[in-house]
């Protein structure tokens, strides 16, 4: 499969090497070296060597053919997807809280097997929200755009805000970070646990609304993004979340108050920044 990108060397930049435009659009060292060798990228329709400047202004075609697009095949669902965004790489849907994102074995019901459905083909998974969780996924609609995404990720280009409602606001200071490493629960496989021998995880929050009965309405930003993060980190404050089975002892059969509410990235093959915001009627805290 080939795949051919255009975009335009943005105006407010300074001149850069070809090579550098490349590292900047985060484009994986093989696919920098596929595309020098094969004369793969012009500037304004003409090669240009890897040490010569692009200028602001200039337009820069990418032709890819070395893209490994080996990826699990999804079924389709016949269901349709939730879309909140959609362009020619990306797709950003809005998960129902209690679907998984991805199937095990030979599950069908699951959000990815709804964006099969959508596209005709199978998605390509970025990352994952957990089952209670609603809100938005990013999935990706062809696999030269996911390296791409996974380095925005791992360079926190890639953000990530959810909103949540907690228990015990008092307890919870305006606003703050958690930086406490989580690992799995040796006594329940379907938990993780605060733990010294965890992952590193860190999560930003701030307190947007206090209510009377001692609940709050929670920003969180992730800058790691381990299974649980946010449950086992509010949790390990005495403030878990509303209608979360595992971490609050008081939970009561409700939804879990938890959505990706906002995502902001980079878009691959660009310098464009998008920002995408769940719809307000899809924010049920």
């Amino acid at each position: 499969m080939v795949y051919h990108f255009t975009l335009f060397y943005p105006k407010n930049l300074e001149p850069l090497p070809v090579n550098d435009v490349l590292r900047k659009l985060l484009i994986p060292r093989k696919w920098r070296h596929y595309l020098r060798i094969e004369q793969n990228i012009t500037i304004n329709g003409t090669y240009r060597y890897f040490n010569q400047n692009v200028l602001p202004g200039d337009k820069i075609d990418i032709i890819l053919d070395q893209v490994d697009s080996a990826q699990q095949k999804y079924p389709a669902s016949g269901k349709l997807p939730d879309i909140i965004y959609e362009d020619d790489n990306l797709l950003i849907i809005n998960k129902k809280k209690g679907q998984k994102t991805h199937p095990n074995l030979n599950e069908t019901n699951t959000t990815l097997n709804d964006c099969a459905t959508y596209l005709g083909q199978s998605p390509y998974i970025v990352h994952r929200l957990d089952m209670l969780t609603g809100g938005l996924l990013l999935v990706a609609k062809n696999p030269a755009v996911v390296p791409i995404l996974n380095r925005e990720l791992t360079s926190k280009t890639f953000h990530r805000d959810y909103l949540a409602k907690v228990d015990h606001a008092d307890k919870l200071s305006d606003q703050g970070t958690i930086n406490q490493p989580i690992d799995h629960d040796p006594e329940d496989q379907r938990k993780r646990m605060i733990s010294p021998a965890g992952l590193h995880a860190v999560t930003h929050y701030q307190v947007l609304k206090r209510n009377d009965n001692n609940t709050a309405v929670v920003k969180l930003t992730l800058e790691t993004g381990r299974t649980h993060q946010i449950r086992v980190h509010l949790a390990s404050l005495g403030t878990p979340i509303i209608g979360d089975p595992l971490y609050n002892p008081n939970f009561g059969g409700e939804d879990l108050a938890l959505d990706a509410y906002e995502i902001s990235l980079i878009k691959p093959f660009s310098f464009e920044k998008l920002t995408v915001k769940l719809p307000e009627e899809g924010i049920k805290l």
